[in-house]
């Protein structure tokens, strides 16, 4: 009987570490947008992000944007702060985003991750 138990608890242990990993894994926007604003610094809200992603070659919409900044920050991948109300803005203020500690190591993770399957893959790209 106490088998059993163990059993059974081992699976359940396995099935929700299986579903937070699954949970904290990076989406491919998701570590895009995480590493703008990594870059970008205390200055990251949505236009500055969106203008870098469109410098590197990956346009999105606002609304695609908003929505993986939502769920990066449902995650516990970025923390956001309202800055002061602005003038130029008809007195609206603007949302700051800054990756937290665990956007940090999903992103090592997803790099790290990406390296191991890009490796040994250099010669097939350049001559398919």
């Amino acid at each position: 009987m106490i088998l059993i138990y163990c059993k059974v608890v081992n699976q359940i242990s396995n099935a929700a570490s299986t579903n937070l990993s699954k949970r904290n894994q990076l989406g491919e926007l998701e570590h895009i947008v995480l590493s703008t604003i990594m870059r970008l610094g205390d200055e990251a809200y949505a236009l500055p992000i969106r203008a870098q992603l469109a410098e590197v070659g990956r346009s999105v919409s606002r609304g695609a944007l908003y929505t993986t900044l939502m769920r990066l920050e449902k995650k516990g991948f970025v923390e956001s702060r309202i800055g002061d109300p602005l003038p130029q803005r008809s007195g609206r203020a603007r949302r700051y985003f800054r990756v937290s500690a665990a956007g940090i190591a999903a992103v090592r993770s997803s790099r790290e991750v990406l390296l191991r399957v890009w490796g040994g893959l250099e010669d097939k790209l350049e001559n398919p």
